[in-house]
């Protein structure tokens, strides 16, 4: 049988350990893996096969840190006509960490113009996020990804 003196210095040493292991991921997460120098930045895209030209519009123009908060697509065909009809959706994270969005945020609404609502875009954290569109009309489907730096 052990010791009250033992069992109390083997629990201080767990204890010590796991904190030098969740410190090693953050660290190892947070401070050592940088952005890459070259993203654009650029709240217009083209898809990546071409079929459409996308704008993002968070509403107040800033994209705020911890707040949920609502963004307009805006969505062209190649031509440079407005697409109102087409099912979108939204996906990203945060590729330096591994995890994605801490909300689902969806279109809500086709705001015509080509104009579509985001509801639900929320960022916990600084650094660098991407958000991408999977869009889905009569021009086809294809995908829009925007780099967003908190």
């Amino acid at each position: 049988m052990r010791s009250t003196s033992t069992l109390h210095t083997a629990r201080a040493a767990a204890r010590i350990l796991t904190m030098a292991a969740v410190l090693g991921l953050l660290s190892g997460c947070m401070l050592f893996r940088r952005a890459p120098s070259d993203l654009d930045y650029s709240r217009t895209r083209v898809s990546e096969s071409g079929l459409y030209r996308g704008t993002i519009r968070p509403l107040g123009d800033s994209i705020p840190r911890g707040r949920l908060h609502i963004w307009t697509l805006h969505l062209e065909n190649a031509a440079g006509a407005p697409v109102d009809v087409a099912s979108v959706d939204v996906d990203g994270g945060m590729p330096q960490h591994g995890h994605g969005l801490p909300t689902k945020p969806r279109v809500t609404r086709q705001l015509g113009n080509g104009d579509h609502m985001v509801e639900g875009m929320k960022f916990n954290m600084g650094g660098w996020w991407v958000v991408k569109f999977r869009v889905s009309s009569p021009a086809g489907d294809d995908s829009l990804a925007f780099n967003v730096q908190l």
